[in-house]
């Protein structure tokens, strides 16, 4: 709106683009049009948002247990070789995973005692992996990685009414 006001402005006192017309004379009254815009829009604003209700955004739940498994699952066909130099992005997709399925079932309706032998799992797995993160940290616990997830594939594979 301040853009076509503008425009109209210079079209009517012939200073269009290329004219020795100062600006000035259409800064005024775009600085107006502004300020009714974002007055008009404080107002609207103040009529739609409720006083004291929270409007910030919720952060998102973790996924269902089904959906967080079925990511994990689709790992089962994946490997890397340790110290190959292809690792890096398998293991730290599979950590990934395993720390989203946890935060899933702990959120769970069930309850994190239904997942008790899966959440241990996890728990003693983060407690070995510790923060880091690295290749080289996570090739040096492949196996412990990679039998956590093929261990809670196993556990889930017994328990299909959490992930069907």
């Amino acid at each position: 709106m301040a853009a076509a006001l503008v425009s109209c402005t210079q079209a009517s006192s012939g200073g269009g683009p290329g004219a020795d017309v100062p600006g000035t004379s259409a800064e005024p009254a775009a600085g107006r049009a502004r300020g009714a815009e974002s007055a008009g829009d404080a107002d609207r604003v103040g009529r739609e948002a409720p006083t004291g209700e929270d409007t910030a955004v919720p952060s998102p739940e973790p996924a269902l247990v089904r959906d967080a498994f079925a990511t994990l699952q689709a790992t089962l066909g994946e490997t890397c070789t340790p110290g190959a130099g292809d690792c890096a992005y398998f293991l730290g997709r599979v950590t990934q995973e395993l720390t989203e399925l946890d935060a899933s079932m702990r959120a769970d309706s069930k309850g994190p005692g239904h997942f008790a032998k899966p959440l241990a799992d996890m728990k003693a797995l983060f407690a070995t992996l510790g923060e880091d993160r690295t290749e080289a940290h996570l090739e040096k616990h492949f196996s412990a990685i990679v039998g956590t997830r093929d261990g809670i594939n196993t556990w889930m594979q017994d328990h299909p009414d959490d992930y069907r």
